[in-house]
């Protein structure tokens, strides 16, 4: 699988968050340690975090007790959503054997019915004393009933069963929905992104409708979160995200793509079309004035950078990546809080540089 330039640094940075973090408190990087600490540093689970921050308090340095408590809470046992599709998948299971079961028992009552109809018919066809033929028809009358009541009993099991089934179908889809969704920010996270991307690749290649790419980055986040605690950062991601996703509309995309880097995909627009949105949604964030919650101290306000590549015939998902990111980079490298597109003659000239 190949890894963006860009990629590669932001984990290179939690691997040595993670290890910081583990070496300030003189805790040995045995592997499900550093697995803590790096889930930590990239942010990627809301939950832990705050767990984490509140067994902290004021205190930056992991002890061993700590550790290992929030380990056993968060990795030992499996997540809350996968027991929970775990949970509805059984659930669905059950109800379907149920009903299976059901139709397997109204099969035999109408196949013992059938028998019992085709032996009358071949008793009709003979001689019959009145005696013979009253309980012939009692037996059919009593069959009959039986018949009628096995009918009426599946219709009952099948009408519950399809109440539960689409109560549970409702339950699975929500969890569906969860697995790509971000915890922190709630909006879409890797995976959903990952998937859309390629989505939009196949229609471009059916289609050739033009799709862009936006790679979004925080600007001076790490520095943010030593000066102000890893809450306040992910109060700041939250506002991010919130803003990202109210400046794009339609079938627009906005996902969190990692840390502190946030992408958008934006369908039927070329790279003009995109550079017009990035700039609405960099000019957004940054009319936001951020407030420290616990204080009301004003803290000023972030800005984003932003890198905008358009799709290309002949090309995968990873190249499109490469140039939004490398878009992105030209962003950092020459400023910060601006859009830079792979149109701009900056970026063309830090391709020749």
């Amino acid at each position: 699988m190949l890894v963006s330039e860009h990629d590669y640094q932001r984990t290179l940075e939690y691997s040595f968050s993670a290890l910081g973090m583990l070496k300030r408190a003189k805790i040995p990087p045995y592997p499900h340690f550093y697995e803590l600490c790096y889930t930590y540093a990239s942010g990627i689970n809301e939950q832990l975090n705050e767990r984490l921050n509140m067994l902290l308090g004021n205190d930056s340095v992991l002890s061993m007790e700590t550790v290992l408590l929030v380990y056993r809470e968060f990795f030992d046992n499996p997540s809350d959503l996968e027991s929970q599709l775990t949970s509805v998948g059984q659930e669905m299971s059950s109800k379907i054997d149920a009903v299976n079961r059901a139709m397997d028992e109204a099969i035999d009552t109408a196949e013992i019915y059938s028998g019992s109809l085709d032996h009358a018919s071949e008793r009709l066809s003979g001689e019959m004393d009145a005696d013979s033929l009253k309980r012939l028809a009692n037996k059919l009358q009593a069959e009959t009933t039986q018949m009628r009541d096995s009918n009426k009993n599946l219709e009952e099991k099948l009408k519950v069963s399809q109440q539960d089934i689409s109560s549970l179908k409702r339950d699975l889809d929500t969890a569906r929905r969860e697995t790509m969704l971000d915890p922190l920010t709630k909006i879409a996270n890797r995976k959903s992104f990952d998937q859309r991307l390629k989505q939009e690749m196949e229609t471009f290649e059916k289609e050739g409708k033009p799709f862009t790419l936006l790679m979004m980055d925080i600007d001076h986040f790490k520095a943010f979160n030593d000066n102000y605690g890893h809450q306040t950062g992910d109060q700041v991601l939250r506002l991010v995200a919130m803003t990202l996703k109210s400046n794009i509309k339609g079938r627009d995309h906005a996902s969190r793509y990692g840390g502190e880097e946030f992408a958008a995909i934006l369908p039927d627009t070329d790279v003009r079309g995109a550079r017009m949105i990035a700039e609405k949604i960099r000019k957004a964030v940054h009319a936001k004035e951020l407030l420290k919650r616990s204080t009301n101290e004003k803290l000023g306000r972030i800005t984003i950078s932003i890198g905008a590549a358009q799709s290309h015939k002949d090309e995968n998902l990873h190249e499109l990546i490469e140039r939004a990111d490398a878009c992105l980079y030209t962003a950092k490298r020459n400023g910060r809080n601006r859009v830079i597109c792979e149109t701009d003659e900056e970026f063309r000239d830090s391709k020749v540089a």
